[in-house]
């Protein structure tokens, strides 16, 4: 028996991973924890949950993996300020420091956080490094279920590498290609992030969510001045117009030039212009990724595809590559980005180190990503007693119709049951549920719950029977990470007034029959739900058709914005109470706003920092 613990972290999305014998036990993002987004510090709290919840001490682990190698990150960071100087000399003072002090030794820095968990283990025996893109590569291929497959990992930058194509075979990873910094996809897209006033390595979705509302009236620009697309689907980034690589920005004052408009204030209004940029930059990142893969394809004759990185999130994009290239089976690591790094790493050593087999399993052996921590019905109780809650517990029958009937009556539910998610995607353990049917829905979700923009759409979850009868897709999509249009029949037509509408003027419109989930451009990001993966989600939306005809739920994270999804029955009773939210339903406990002490009430929204 061998126990391996993955860990990612220090940059953005820390995270654990525990695998035992070549099976993903747990894992989870460390922010959870602390309730900091995106929290970048060691998973010390992630570690320590995931032992607990495996019934593991730490040392117990044989091997710790972490995902990627500092000194070659050290290394690019030095050599882009030499080969650049005396350009960056600023950000060159405020970056060194911090490496010398903290990064630079990171292995003495992982001991140590270690050691703050068990004081009595030689960790220097049992701390291994992967590489970044190896560690995302691992990710993708080895929990697919594809015994040979093209693995290609795309993000903003790892040691090096930004963009790398792998051959996954069955426990095998060979690199066959690779894209170096600067010239990357990845940064391309969090410069357009930054440039449209957005938090970069967060708000990317938010472009992605923005351009539909837009004409991608931009795209040639893009294509004559800041990247080169070759035939092949290579790119090189011109960095006449960029500034990360040197400065403290992502863009520069040539690239607003470009563009005659100047970097946006977060928060500040968003025009059509914006929205256009917004289309622009998604139509290029999908045309690389089309001609790369469909080069690909041509020149390995490899049919199945695996796909990691933080690019391999852009959900739209994905969509298109099922559409339009030869590729037969796509299958997308769930945590895509930095923190899906510490299930690959461990895998990584698993498979490609100690070279033990695989065993492939259907649909995939990520578990349907549930894989975070689970509360019992006494430790439920427990805090909600504590909260001061006022609930009922009732039986699975009866906690399904109540949940059912609330939701068919228009009312807004906060669903948290079994294990978290893995991964940035709500899939029903810490869900907020709603009626896609509903035309207020969208906008009442946004502002009074969410408290974030409106333009932003919602995911919904569908039975998996029932796909092909509402959507444009053929393959089943269980993590959340593919787009398709909305069939026609469910369509509902515009009138000659509201053809002539444009950008955020869309919002408003009903164009199908359940316009909560329907973007704009008629497109939904769709999530299937299996009775084997999440049984108790399942009965729900079964429940759900039994009382309305719909299969389909609206599906958001059980967050507002800016905080990380809610991880205890603490959390998810605090978010109920500081938010619009009418039911919360946790395990067998039923709560009603209408129930509970206004005192418990707070200003929630103020909480968190904006994302």
């Amino acid at each position: 028996m061998s126990i391996i613990l993955g860990i990612s972290g220090y940059y953005h999305d820390s995270a654990a991973a525990i695998i035992k014998d070549g099976s993903i036990l747990a894992a989870a993002q460390e922010e959870r924890f602390t309730r900091i987004k995106h929290d970048a510090s060691f998973p010390h709290n992630a570690i320590i949950r995931l032992l607990d919840e495996t019934s593991l001490k730490l040392n117990e682990i044989d091997n710790i993996v972490f995902y990627d190698k500092p000194f070659l990150k050290f290394e690019r960071l030095l050599e882009t300020y030499v080969a650049n100087a005396p350009f960056g000399f600023k950000s060159f003072t405020h970056s060194i420091p911090i490496w010398v002090k903290e990064k630079l030794f990171q292995k003495k820095s992982l001991i140590e956080s270690l050691k703050k968990i068990d004081s009595n283990i030689n960790f220097e025996e049992k701390l291994r490094f992967s590489e970044h893109h190896i560690s995302h590569a691992a990710s993708a291929f080895f929990p697919s279920p594809f015994e040979k497959a093209l693995v290609l990992t795309i993000d903003g930058v790892g040691e090096w590498t930004t963009t790398a194509l792998c051959i996954g075979d069955n426990n095998n990873l060979s690199i066959e290609k690779e894209i170096h910094f600067p010239h990357s996809l990845g940064l391309l897209y969090s410069a357009f992030t930054y440039y449209l006033g957005f938090k970069v390595n967060s708000g990317e979705y938010k472009v992605m969510g923005l351009a539909p509302y837009g004409n991608p009236i931009y795209q040639n620009i893009i294509l004559d001045n800041l990247i080169d697309i070759k035939a092949d689907g290579s790119f090189r980034l011109n960095q006449h117009y960029f500034d990360y690589s040197t400065g403290l920005r992502m863009t520069n004052k040539r690239f607003s030039a470009l563009f005659n408009h100047p970097v946006r204030e977060s928060e500040s209004e968003l025009s059509q212009f914006h929205m256009d940029v917004a289309a622009s930059v998604q139509a290029v990142t999908e045309t690389v990724l089309i001609k790369m893969i469909s080069h690909l394809y041509k020149e390995y004759k490899i049919p199945n595809l695996c796909m990691a990185g933080g690019v391999a999130l852009n959900c739209v994009a994905n969509g298109k590559i099922l559409k339009h290239t030869p590729i037969e089976s796509l299958w997308v690591q769930p945590a895509a980005g930095d923190a899906g790094g510490a299930v690959g790493a461990a895998l990584a050593y698993w498979h490609l180190e100690k070279a033990q087999p695989r065993n492939i399993m259907k649909p995939d052996s990520m578990q349907g990503a549930y894989l975070g921590t689970e509360y019992s019905d006494s430790d439920t109780r427990q805090q909600l007693e504590q909260l001061g809650a006022q609930f009922d517990y009732v039986e699975d029958e009866i906690m399904l119709r109540k949940t059912a009937e609330a939701l068919a009556e228009g009312k807004a539910v906060g669903w948290f049951q079994g294990r978290m998610e893995f991964g940035p995607r709500a899939l029903g353990g810490r869900s907020i549920l709603a009626d896609p049917r509903s035309e207020t829905m969208q906008k009442n979700l946004n502002l009074k719950i969410k408290f974030r923009e409106s333009f932003r759409p919602f995911a919904p979850s569908i039975l998996a029977d029932y796909l092909y009868k509402y959507f444009d897709l053929t393959t089943d999509s269980p993590y959340m990470l593919l787009v398709a249009e909305i069939l026609d029949q469910h369509k509902v037509p515009l009138t000659e007034d509201q053809k002539l509408l444009f950008g955020i003027d869309k919002l408003n419109i009903k164009n199908s029959v359940i316009p909560a989930i329907t973007h704009v451009d008629d497109s939904a990001r769709i999530q299937t739900v299996h009775q084997d993966t999440n049984p108790m989600y399942h009965s729900l939306l079964q429940k759900f058709y039994d009382l309305t005809e719909c299969p389909i739920l609206v599906n958001t994270s059980f967050n507002v914005r800016g905080e990380p999804i809610v991880e205890s029955p603490e959390d998810a009773f605090k978010c109920f109470m500081g938010t619009g939210l009418d039911v919360l339903v946790i395990g067998n406990h039923v709560m009603y706003k209408d129930d509970q002490n206004p005192a418990l009430s707070t200003r929630y929204e103020t909480q968190y920092e904006l994302d």
